[in-house]
């Protein structure tokens, strides 16, 4: 069998119970849209980022989103983030009809370089939109100042760092609000797909809620738009419940798959080979993907089919590299880290119910093909 970066079903069969039992709950109670599993895991997420509030939505990309409309920023804004990302990052953006600014990101952990923020920023900069890469917090002391002192909001990316901290704090609770996602493959993942935006101020949630319900206050009157259809789903809502509190479970189980990789590469480190992901001081890594790099990453990934072993790399494209987005003016070279690093990275089997005979299985067969490059 093929051992792949992410496999849901080793977890189903450990919580295959309290999941079919979340289903049939839902489908027993009568409503199956905002219901009573909707407000409980939204009063439950809250209350776990010891946040006022939740809004859950249908998917992480709506999440930015209407996060952003929430927060004011709409056609003609910038918003400053960076390219290393998956592509909704700057999809939700540009769905605003505002304007994504890059900036370079830091080589030893991908995070945005925040010394390149501030240059970054005019006139018509209305936001920051740091992304917890990987499982890892931005460095966001330097953000809040910068944010501080030109006026700016701060939505925090958390679709890849449910349980990841920062000196402590939680990721979700640095900035104005926080958008996560909840796709199977998340850290806290749902059997579909959801999200869902966190925020201590009363009226971005008011917004966030009369957003995902058409601009409606109530049934088929609207008081604002743009509005959405961008609801959670009642058995999703439902499974995260039950998942929500198993999270930091979740969180120790990855790391301590990082840290059997770490026993067991880490000889074979070093600038021209194999480099394994750093957590800066301070950090609580969650380890959404376990990112790696070697200058021969194409030669390593196709090497490993030959032992069932098939890789992933996030991602092989930075955004501004992309014809989609090539109207944003921004041409080959000018993140000259961000590419670098797209160059390179790779991710290894990460989640936690990866047993220890198949990660030695993907340990064993990546020594042998570093040795023979």
């Amino acid at each position: 069998m093929t051992t792949r970066v992410w496999n849901y079903l080793p977890e189903y069969e450990k919580e295959k119970a309290d999941i079919l039992d979340a289903v049939e709950k839902v489908f027993g109670s009568g409503q199956l849209v905002l219901g009573e599993s909707v407000k409980g895991f939204e009063a439950e997420f809250a209350a776990y980022h010891g946040a006022g509030y939740c809004t859950s939505v249908d998917n992480g990309t709506n999440a930015l989103k209407l996060a952003l409309e929430a927060l004011g920023i709409g056609p003609g804004d910038e918003v400053v983030t960076v390219s290393n990302t998956a592509a909704p990052t700057v999809l939700a953006i540009t769905g605003t009809g505002a304007v994504p600014v890059f900036v370079d990101v830091r080589e030893e952990d991908f995070l945005i370089d925040t010394d390149l923020v501030e240059a970054a920023i005019t006139p018509r900069t209305k936001a920051l939109l740091p992304v917890h890469l990987y499982g890892q917090s931005v460095d966001m002391a330097p953000l809040k100042a910068i944010a501080a002192k030109h006026g700016l909001k701060i939505l925090e990316d958390c679709a890849q760092a449910h349980g990841a901290r920062h000196h402590g704090e939680l990721v979700g609770t640095m900035g104005d609000a926080a958008a996560f996602s909840f796709y199977p493959t998340k850290v806290l993942g749902a059997y579909g797909d959801g999200g869902a935006v966190v925020t201590s101020d009363k009226a971005t949630d008011l917004a966030m809620r009369q957003l995902r319900y058409y601009g409606m206050d109530k049934v088929y009157y609207v008081v604002r738009t743009p509005g959405h259809n961008s609801r959670l789903d009642e058995v999703q809502a439902e499974i995260l419940r039950r998942k929500l509190g198993r999270l930091d479970e979740y969180v120790a189980g990855r790391n301590a798959v990082a840290r059997r990789y770490e026993e067991k590469l880490g000889d074979l480190t070093g600038p021209d080979a194999l480099r394994l992901p750093a957590t800066n001081e301070g950090n609580t890594h969650s380890y959404y993907v376990y990112v790696v790099r070697h200058p021969e990453r194409d030669r390593i990934i196709e090497a490993l089919k030959a032992y069932d072993i098939s890789l992933n790399i996030s991602y092989p494209w930075p955004c501004h590299t992309m014809t989609g987005f090539a109207y944003l003016g921004y041409g080959t070279g000018t993140l000259p880290v961000t590419e670098k690093l797209a160059g390179e990275i790779f991710s290894l089997p990460m989640y936690p119910s990866l047993d220890e005979a198949e990660q030695d299985r993907v340990i064993n067969a990546l020594r042998l093909v570093l040795a023979a490059l």
